[in-house]
């Protein structure tokens, strides 16, 4: 029997166009309904939870959208915890506490701002739930990619400045390459930081502790919750789900997923565009 349901965002919950659908919010309600621990795990900060999902402790900017209004109602009790920044945080929104954190500490943070600072990058970090950008041409794509879930999205005139002046240490820091030759130079600087992983994308690089991962968040949670892996379920598409298949009993694949995830996934459900988290929901967890 499954008792917590860990339930990747992008490309998982959002269809292609970003949005969380009718279906796919039904089916998260019902298996929470069913007693069923559903834990959003995303590479998002908290401040970018998906509108739709969001309980009201944890968004306060979109009050005045009245559907997202009726979201936050219907979602009261949907989740609890919530694993973000790919995996840095585990946090219990109701107690307001942080269940497992595996930070990048400030120095190397520091460290690593000053090794790229010549390298034409667009910088942004996750620091205390929020997601900082450096520079206003950011802020406005972050606006344009994230819609109404931009959530805390803040403009930052010098990230290494906001990092030094902190009290917190840093969830992830995101650099975009703004030059053909700056994913091989990012990918160079970063061979001197053994403390730390990278995951890269066409366009970015996401950079965070070594031991920070999906996989060891949702072993957190899990162990804290006193449940089994065997009655742990994933849902996921990308490759930075692979290590959170690897804490799960049962390992579920979008029909969207990367071909890495498919070979390790027990069963493979549609594609984002095609509801497909609603369709393992109810055909393998409910």
């Amino acid at each position: 029997m499954i008792k917590l349901l860990a339930v990747d965002m992008d490309g998982t919950c959002l269809d292609g166009r970003s949005r969380i659908t009718d279906g796919t919010i039904r089916a998260l309600r019902d298996a929470a309904a069913a007693g069923i621990t559903v834990v959003p795990t995303t590479g998002r900060s908290m401040a970018c939870i998906p509108h739709r999902l969001a309980a009201g402790t944890l968004r306060k900017n979109i009050a005045g959208y009245r559907k997202a209004e009726e979201d936050i109602r219907e979602n009261q009790g949907l989740f609890r915890y919530v694993i973000t920044s790919n995996g840095a945080q585990v946090t219990d929104i109701l107690e307001k506490k942080e269940i497992f954190q595996e930070m990048i500490p400030q120095d190397s943070a520091l460290a690593l701002l000053e090794a790229c600072r010549r390298i034409r990058l667009g910088v942004t970090s996750h620091i205390d739930h929020e997601y900082l950008l450096q520079g206003r041409i950011l802020v406005l794509l972050g606006h344009l990619a994230y819609g109404m879930d931009a959530g805390a999205v803040r403009w930052v005139r010098d990230m290494s400045e906001t990092v030094k002046k902190s009290r917190y240490e840093v969830e992830e820091l995101q650099f975009y390459f703004m030059s053909p030759s700056a994913r091989e130079c990012v990918q160079k600087v970063l061979a001197g930081f053994p403390e730390l992983s990278a995951a890269y994308t066409r366009m970015y690089v996401e950079v965070f502790a070594a031991e920070a991962s999906k996989g060891n968040a949702l072993r957190a949670l899990s162990e804290y919750l006193g449940i089994e892996k065997e009655e742990v379920a994933c849902i996921g598409d990308g490759e930075n789900d692979l290590s959170m298949f690897r804490a799960a009993g049962l390992k579920i694949a979008m029909g969207n997923a990367v071909p890495e995830l498919k070979k390790e996934a027990d069963v493979i459900t549609g594609s984002n565009d095609r509801d497909g988290v609603a369709e393992a929901v109810r055909r393998y967890i409910l």
